[in-house]
């Protein structure tokens, strides 16, 4: 079995750690913060292969179908592994649309994933409102996506570093990589500040910080940058909650819990590593989630923070062989982190276990970035 180094400890890294920890392997997994406390940590947590369907991205569709679709197996053995619940629901998600702009839009979006084979349902505001009673009385229309559920990512992200350890695996918090070393032109090794770390397989995995990373060659450095995104958390009676399923308005989306938070995102901002809340920001999320969910305004602020996505070239991951002998990649999610967690996993545990590379995760390699790489020089 090979010696593997995971460079981040999010749900990505965790979960491939698992899997080859779990089949065998010595996995190390090196972290430079906490682990599961980056994009993991400040996500939402929505498995919404279906109505985030876009034209023009059939393949990336193809793969977060699979993954949805790898879920509940997935969230059933994670629980079994740890011994801890992960907040999985299958209540379905609502798109709501509050003017008849939206509902152009909206019936646009549902006539192309509706072709795309997604089962989908379309309801007039009082059909809507007899779902979720607390709904705007302005309500236009909306969209019932009954496969499109959610999965609570904190709950996840704690599951996954439990059954990591249980597995074998060893993890090392606060030890950022400084570098990937290679030796005849394959990955060998790891730098940590002065200390050196041998492997025969390097994954990277590090998310929004994966270009950070030195010493890889050009063609093998994922073009990953940090996209911010603001978030707050609301408190709900969790006995008589104002929303019980995702909802999707035009401005802002909200995620109910079981414990009675209502998570509320995403502002999306090229703004670096930025950390900073703005007034802005969580203006505009309040607004946006009021005006489908009038009775948010009685409801106390428990949390917010920021967070990191990390964003590719065309908002699709990097998965699989590099163009480095013996590193792997396993990053670039962008908003499909929680979501592309099951066949992340998979494949990558797989690829690094047999050799061989899944079919859905081929038009994902790095190379795919190499033409407008040779254009740009």
């Amino acid at each position: 079995m090979p010696r593997v180094a995971v460079i981040g400890a999010g749900v990505i890294g965790l979960s491939i750690g698992w899997r080859l920890a779990a089949a065998g392997c010595a996995v190390d997994i090196f972290e430079r913060g906490e682990a599961g406390h980056g994009a993991s940590w400040a996500a939402a947590g929505m498995l919404a292969a279906g109505i985030e369907a876009e034209p023009g991205e059939d393949r990336l569709y193809a793969l977060n179908r699979r993954s949805q679709e790898l879920w509940p197996g997935f969230a059933a053995d994670l629980e079994a592994t740890s011994g801890l619940a992960v907040g999985y629901r299958g209540e379905g998600t609502l798109v709501a649309a509050l003017t008849r702009d939206d509902a152009a839009q909206l019936r646009f979006h549902y006539e192309y994933q509706r072709g795309l084979g997604i089962a989908l349902e379309w309801l007039s505001a009082a059909e809507a409102r007899r779902r979720e009673p607390h709904l705007s009385p302005h309500l236009a229309a909306a969209v019932f996506s009954p496969r499109d559920h959610q999965v609570d990512n904190r709950r996840v992200v704690t599951a996954l570093r439990r059954a990591y350890l249980s597995a074998g695996g060893r993890l090392h918090e606060h030890a950022p990589v400084d570098a990937v070393e290679t030796a005849s032109g394959r990955a060998a090794a790891l730098r940590i500040g002065e200390a050196r770390h041998d492997a025969d397989v390097i994954v990277l995995a590090a998310g929004a910080w994966s270009s950070a990373i030195s010493g890889l060659p050009r063609q093998a450095m994922p073009p990953v940058r940090p996209v911010k995104g603001q978030m707050l958390a609301l408190r709900m009676d969790p006995g008589a909650p104002l929303l019980r399923h995702v909802l999707w308005s035009p401005k802002a989306y909200l995620v109910p819990r079981e414990d009675g938070r209502l998570i509320i995102g995403a502002t999306s901002e090229e703004r670096g590593f930025d950390p900073s809340l703005t007034a802005g920001g969580v203006f505009a999320l309040l607004e946006g989630a009021w005006r489908a969910l009038p009775g948010i305004e009685e409801l106390a602020i428990d949390e917010m923070w920021v967070g990191f996505r990390p964003g590719s070239r065309d908002d699709a991951p990097m998965l699989g062989p590099s163009p480095v002998e013996g590193l792997v990649l396993a990053t670039g999610h962008h908003r499909n982190g929680i979501l592309l967690t099951p066949v992340t996993a998979d494949a990558v545990s797989r690829f690094i276990l047999r050799g061989e590379v899944d079919e859905v995760i081929r038009p994902f390699a790095i190379d795919r970035f190499a033409a407008t790489a040779m254009e740009g020089a």
